[in-house]
């Protein structure tokens, strides 16, 4: 699968079979986001993978309660250090994330960007120090739904030519993803 079609085949999967993805295939997914750019070059990131039943379900917990969590096959903790770069970590870390999902979409597999989780909890559970910023969790695992994709906004309320009213024109005849 090529990158455009990662980029439209991609969807917030929040049902997983329980079942593992083959240590290479991880592994590939990881690298994608060890190969991310950031500003300066400073890979202000570190990733935690959590396999283990027990940990997942404590990070659910963490998460809301958001108990689709535990049947992914791993969850990854995104870490921004600020010592790095204090103005862009959280960026980075969020461009790094991003290619692990297009790479865990071109491989089959699903995942779904959370943000609700209480920080201190995680931070706690992973033994993370205080000064890092927990950016995001990020469950990746075998589909095991296929919802439909949400509608997209139409190009010219998405992109503009040259300010900010003038819509840019070679998109304007393009449906919308739905």
């Amino acid at each position: 699968m090529d990158v455009f079609d990662a980029i439209k085949a991609r969807q917030s999967i929040r049902k997983y079979k329980t079942q593992p993805i083959p240590t290479e295939k991880l592994e590939a997914i990881l690298e994608a986001a060890r190969l991310a750019p950031s500003a300066g070059n400073r890979q202000p990131w570190r990733f935690i993978i959590i396999q283990d039943p027990e940990r997942k379900k404590a990070l659910a917990e963490a998460a809301n309660d958001q108990t689709f969590l535990e049947n992914a096959a791993a969850i990854v903790t995104a870490v921004g250090d600020p010592d790095l770069s204090a103005r862009w970590f959280e960026k980075d870390t969020m461009i790094a994330l991003e290619h692990m999902v297009l790479a865990a979409t071109a491989l089959g597999y699903g995942t779904c960007w959370i943000g609700a989780f209480n920080e201190d909890t995680v931070k706690t559970l992973l033994k993370i120090p205080q000064k890092a910023k927990v950016v995001a969790l990020l469950p990746i695992g075998t589909p095991d739904e296929t919802p439909a994709a949400r509608p997209r906004k139409k190009t010219s309320e998405v992109f503009a030519k040259e300010d900010w009213q003038t819509p840019w024109p070679p998109y304007e005849n393009l449906e919308p993803r739905s």
